[in-house]
């Protein structure tokens, strides 16, 4: 019972949680009740802008795009095959790939149009949920979540979470900089990653669970 508190009920509560956030800020902005946040927020992010900032905010923004999610993916998923871990790889790939499925979904339910004004740099497709958002949440969530697992200090568990952290509110902050999302698109982005991503590791942790059970029964059929 304590298994199934820790490993299946508490992150399913937290998705279905996550998910209605996702769900009620997604009306909210159907509503147009979400027009003075993104206002207020857009205008303190891009109110400090400048030419060194911008080139900072383009690097990060290039950390959360198509190509460059795909880079580190191949260079993570060769380092899992290498070191071993296939089921980690699997599981790692079906996360990724679940996440930019979900959002090319969400965009065409959704179909927002993206801001018109400040825009510094191109973007096409729909605005809600950020995809940068989404893929940076993923990415670099689920790369925190393995080296949490393995890493066997606490300061390199605490480094990593605090670069990842890092990494991902950069990325959205980025997207908002430069003018090719909302506020809102950003945080929703964030919302629905943060579900995905906690139901798929609470899915995770309960089959390998069950997994170390199953083996303990069988050796101790043998024994």
């Amino acid at each position: 019972m304590r298994f199934l508190t820790a490993v299946l009920i508490r992150p399913l509560a937290s998705s279905l949680l996550l998910l209605c956030l996702f769900a009620a800020w997604a009306l909210l902005i159907g509503r147009h009740h979400a027009a003075v946040f993104d206002e207020r927020v857009a205008d303190a992010v891009q109110g400090i802008a400048s030419h060194p900032l911008t080139a900072v905010m383009k690097g990060f923004t290039t950390a959360g795009s198509g190509p460059w999610v795909a880079g580190i993916m191949l260079v993570i998923a060769a380092a899992l095959l290498l070191l071993g871990y296939r089921r980690e790889l699997i599981f790692f790939a079906g996360v990724i790939v679940g996440s930019s499925l979900l959002n090319l979904l969400l965009k065409l339910v959704f179909r927002r149009a993206r801001p018109d004004v400040h825009r510094i740099i191109d973007a096409a497709g729909y605005s809600f949920p950020s995809g940068h958002s989404m893929a940076a949440f993923t990415l670099y969530g689920i790369t925190v979540y393995f080296l949490w697992k393995h890493l066997a200090r606490f300061w390199m568990k605490a480094a990593a979470v605090s670069a990842g952290i890092a990494m991902i509110l950069m990325i959205g902050i980025s997207r908002i900089y430069l003018g090719v999302h909302y506020p809102s698109d950003v945080l929703g982005g964030y919302l629905i990653s943060a579900a995905w991503l906690t139901a798929s590791i609470g899915w995770y942790e309960r089959y390998l669970k069950e997994r170390w059970s199953s083996r303990k029964r069988r050796s101790a059929g043998r024994g």
